[in-house]
């Protein structure tokens, strides 16, 4: 589908909305009734690395519209009424999941982690993030910046993880950096960087994917993007 460009609308607009259009995997998102895309980028890495499974307690981290919660909630049974939480969070309002907690929240407010960790109830099986924080266009600050998220993301997932727990979170610009992949490395068995087919190829978008949560040390090498 081309898309042409109107008056009051921008060329990036134009931009963007040419690559919605023409999106196989928006237009599957659609068919399949999935709040966005991002759904199949859950799940081509669990499909890999089986992260979800029944009776876990999971927390979303940057949840609207609420793509991960869909698929965490479907593949644990959480959303057919099945043993398990989920609990999510956004700085925007989304509809709601069925079997989710969802809550309007900030991550970054002092009182976030507390209030997340009442909704548990208990330690956690996977911490997931796809939040991403807002860009200014320097390059340099955007970068600090998500990478002050993802540490953030990581502190709170080495608080509220149980033995054997995961993290997954969204990074971007060669991948996590150094001193977190360090404490990373020092927590979990196993990390890597995962770039799933469902993100675009344009993008430097890319997931850290920590398993087997210790809270130990460890040399382990991090291995490339899959």
């Amino acid at each position: 589908m081309r898309v042409y460009t109107a008056k009051k609308r921008t060329h990036a607009s134009t931009l963007w909305l040419d690559r919605q259009l023409n999106d196989p995997y928006v237009q599957a998102a659609k068919r399949e009734g999935f709040r966005s895309r991002a759904a199949f980028k859950l799940i081509e890495i669990d499909d890999k690395y089986k992260l979800l499974k029944p009776g876990q307690k999971i927390v979303d981290l940057g949840a609207a519209p609420g793509g991960w919660s869909q698929i965490a909630a479907d593949r644990t049974g959480i959303a057919d009424g099945k043993p398990g939480v989920i609990v999510a969070i956004d700085l925007l309002e989304m509809e709601q999941v069925a079997g989710v907690d969802f809550m309007v929240l900030d991550f970054l407010d002092d009182a976030a982690p507390d209030i997340l960790k009442s909704k548990l109830g208990g330690k956690a099986d996977l911490v997931m993030s796809d939040m991403a924080a807002n860009t200014v266009g320097h390059r340099r600050t955007d970068h600090l910046r998500i990478v002050a998220m993802v540490e953030a993301a990581a502190l709170f997932a080495s608080e509220v993880l149980a033995p054997g727990g995961a993290f997954l979170a969204k990074v971007f610009q060669g991948g996590a950096a150094g001193d977190l992949l360090t404490e990373l490395k020092r927590d979990y068995a196993k990390v890597i960087h995962v770039k799933p087919p469902a993100s675009r190829k344009g993008s430097s978008e890319l997931y850290v994917l920590a398993t087997g949560f210790r809270g130990g040390k460890a040399d382990d090498e991090v291995e490339p993007p899959v």
